[in-house]
Parts: C-alpha cells; sequence; structure tokens
C-alpha cells in the first residue's frame, strides 16, 4: 500500500510499505481523511526521523474491529493517538497525557507506529472512538486538534467577561479563540506574524481583533485595549518571542497557557512572570473525556470546525501543502488528505 514518509529536510517521498498485520487486539483501519497538524510542520522543517510517517488527526472505516465488540466492519471512527500504559497514576486519574509512555508509540509520532498518511493503520482498540453518523469525514479529522485546543481553554479557566489573547493564528489558535468566546469572553484577541492569518482571525469571526505581531506599537495597543493586559494569554506558537509575548501582554496576576511546543531550550524573561506574579501552566494534548467532548461538541454543532478547512489534498500534493503551511505567508489555516484522491 502507500505512504507519505519522511525522505529528509522539508521532502516527502510517496513509496510502498506492508500493509499491518491482524491480531485481532488492535483495530485495523482504513484511513478515510487526514489532517496536518502543527507538530507535524516541525518534523517537516527538520526531516527527522527518516521514514516516519505522518498523520495523528484522521477519520477512516473499520477493516477489522479487533477486540472491540461494540464495532463492526465498515464503522466509521476516529481516535486518540497517543499510547499510554493504562495502569500508571496518570493513566488510572483519567489524565495520560501525563502518562512516561503516552508518546512512546504514538500514532503518527514515532516510527514504531505509522501515522494516517498511508492507506491503512493499526490503533489501539482502547483508542478508538466511534463516529456519529451526522459527523462527516472531514469533521472528524478535525476532533483531534479541536481536543488540543479545548484543553488549553479549560486549563485557562475563562471566565465569563474575560479578556483573552490568543498569540499564534494556526489550527490551535482559531480554534482556542473560538472555545474562548463560547466560554464567555468579553474580549478575544489573536497576535500573528502572518498577517493572512491574522486578518483571517477576523473573517472567520473567531477574534475580536487581530494585533500584528511584528509591529512596535503592538503593546501599547494592547495596554489602551485592555487598560494593563489581557486576563489570560494561550500561547500556541512554541518559540522564545511568542512566549516573550505572552509574559509582556498579560496583567499582573493574570494567567499564560503554553500550549506551543518548543523544541528545545528558549530563552525568555522570568524576571517578569516573578515581578507580576503571574501563573503559567504547560498544556500538553488532552484527557480521553475531552477528546469525547470535542466529538460531542462537533456532532451536536455547537462548534463549526469546517470553516477553518482550507484545502482537501491527495499524496501527490502533501510535499506543496507541507510548504504552503511552513511558508509564512499563506493564509491556510488547516489542509487536510485524502487518500483516494
Amino acid at each position: 500500500m502507500r505512504a507519505v514518509a519522511l525522505k529528509g529536510k522539508r521532502e516527502f517521498e510517496i513509496k510502498e510499505i506492508k500493509e499491518p498485520e491482524i491480531d485481532n487486539k488492535n483495530i485495523i483501519i482504513k484511513v478515510l481523511k487526514a489532517g496536518i497538524c502543527g507538530s507535524d510542520l516541525h518534523y517537516f522543517q527538520t526531516g527527522e526521523p527518516k521514514g516516519l510517517i505522518l498523520g495523528h488527526e484522521f477519520c477512516g472505516s473499520v477493516i477489522n474491529p479487533g477486540d472491540r465488540e461494540d464495532l463492526k466492519v465498515g464503522d466509521r471512527v476516529t481516535a486518540l493517538p497517543i499510547s499510554p500504559c493504562g495502569n500508571c497514576k496518570a493513566c488510572l486519574s483519567g489524565n495520560p497525557q501525563y502518562c512516561k509512555e503516552t508518546w512512546s508509540k504514538a500514532v503518527g509520532l514515532s516510527l514504531d507506529t505509522n501515522g494516517a498518511l498511508t492507506e491503512i493503520i493499526k490503533v489501539r482498540s482502547d483508542m478508538v472512538l466511534k463516529v456519529p453518523d451526522n459527523v462527516t469525514d472531514l469533521e472528524a479529522a478535525m476532533v483531534e486538534p479541536t481536543a488540543v485546543a479545548l484543553h488549553g481553554v479549560h486549563l485557562a479557566d475563562i471566565k465569563v467577561g474575560s479578556k483573552v489573547l490568543i498569540i499564534g493564528g494556526g489550527i490551535i489558535g482559531l480554534i482556542s479563540a473560538m472555545l474562548a468566546k463560547k466560554e464567555g469572553a468579553s474580549f478575544v484577541a489573536v497576535s500573528e506574524t502572518n498577517k493572512e492569518r491574522g486578518k483571517k482571525a477576523l473573517t472567520l469571526e473567531v477574534a475580536d481583533k487581530y494585533y500584528d505581531a511584528t509591529s512596535k506599537e503592538m503593546l501599547n495597543e494592547v495596554n489602551t485595549d485592555t487598560n494593563g493586559g489581557f486576563d489570560i494569554v494561550i500561547e500556541c506558537c512554541g518559540n522564545a518571542s511568542a512566549v516573550t509575548s505572552a509574559l509582556v501582554t498579560v496583567r499582573p496576576g493574570g494567567t499564560v497557557i503554553l500550549v506551543g511546543v518548543a523544541t528545545g531550550p528558549i530563552n525568555i524573561p522570568t524576571v517578569i512572570a516573578v515581578m507580576n506574579e503571574l501563573t503559567i501552566k504547560g498544556a500538553i494534548a488532552y484527557t480521553k473525556e475531552e477528546f469525547k467532548t470535542s466529538l460531542d461538541l462537533i456532532s451536536n454543532k455547537q462548534i463549526e470546525v469546517m470553516k477553518f478547512v482550507d484545502d482537501i489534498v491527495g499524496y501527490k500534493d502533501v510535499q506543496k501543502a507541507y510548504e504552503r503551511l511552513t511558508s509564512g505567508s499563506d493564509k491556510a489555516i488547516k489542509i487536510l488528505v485524502d487518500p483516494n484522491k
């Protein structure tokens, strides 16, 4: 079967690989749609590890239900791509994102477990959720990024009337902005270096204002608009500039949520956090309950995720899709992959 694999720095290749073997335990899934995640872009830019088959956001149909008696061949499913042990304190408390094994064999994030940029995948049965009939394949592929954003918003503890800044206008940032409004935030703004994405946050009506993160006047604008800083800043980029911006735009005593993942050490002025007694929380992945909630929110039409989808490509255009999403100037927010296109 075909697969799109990392060949090197900013380069993919389409190659033939073996289909996963049926073991009557794990679920064998035919991929219908797969999403390109912001974290996938880091792998693309570094080209490591070579041979990695990305794709941890997906919808598929069951080929073999494994040990799940509630599933049958043809059922549409999505899944948490993580690989928690299920027995540690973190797992037993409902927080598998803390488990030391969570990322060891994660779907599309490890060489051990192929992601959804191939035609058929094998997924742990306890991580799989059935997709309701009223949720499209495309919507189902958007559950995972929605859950990431929902987890960050939950940690932020947004109150009715809160003023919230989202740093980064990618898919996680814009879904976070949408959910912040749903939680009752009275003013939601997005800061972005990519002007096209910033403007899009306004046209999609998920933000009340867009700040040009490259402008020297941004901090003055923030102080004027918020009378001293945002109550909550959700940082969705994972670099030193973005984290520093979060520290200087949040009010004294405010909260900063770090959703963006830095791939290495970064230098930030922690003195600001100390002097202003800021609460800083890291946010990684989601709980199993938040993943289920995200699917419910989409199924119940309480949120609209398809407005963020800019394009659907086949395997031959995956390379171009990644180039668009890392260009820094393209307005695309979300691109999905259809293996049958």
